[in-house]
């Protein structure tokens, strides 16, 4: 199986105006196999509404623990999101191209927003890209960050590599 990675955060994702100032930036990437699937919203799905069970887990602790302070939690987002539009996962869908996918969140610790992208790869493959930029506004949100940081870092390139088995 091959492993996600880190890569530069791409300049040409719609969501690189809003690189500038970030409290969270960053971008990791997997080669897609042979014969994967091309629809982007279908990786997306495979990558973000089949978790594994520890991402799982550690989604309903930040539920419990977030619910403390006001936060809403990942069903709640869902649950308004999906009475607005579409969503994967629990995030409300923002736009969506063929090669570009905009996930996110507006609250009133921070605003979230995640790119999905689908790209040439090397030797003539394809690359699964995925974008992340969190804007915090306050003390709660910057806790937030500084928190789930280190658990974000693990969390989005085991999504990649959920997606990437996608067929």
């Amino acid at each position: 199986m091959t492993k996600a990675y880190a890569v530069p955060v791409p300049s040409d994702s719609v969501l690189a105006p809003l690189y500038v100032g970030a409290d969270l930036l960053d971008a990791y990437a997997i080669q897609l196999p042979v014969g994967s699937n091309n629809d982007l919203e279908v990786l997306a799905r495979a990558g973000f509404e089949r978790q594994a069970w520890w991402i799982r887990a550690l989604t309903r602790v930040r539920d419990v623990v977030m619910a403390t302070v006001g936060v809403k939690s990942s069903r709640a987002v869902g649950a308004a999101a999906a009475a607005r539009g579409p969503v994967i996962g629990f995030f409300p869908l923002l736009s969506k191209t063929a090669r570009e996918l905009v996930l996110g969140e507006d609250d009133r610790h921070l605003d979230f927003r995640l790119a999905i992208l689908l790209r040439p790869g090397a030797a003539g493959g394809r690359e699964l890209v995925v974008v992340t930029v969190v804007h915090c506004h306050n003390w709660l949100g910057r806790t937030y960050i500084a928190v789930i940081a280190p658990l974000h870092r693990v969390i989005a390139p085991a999504s990649l590599e959920q997606a990437a088995r996608a067929k």
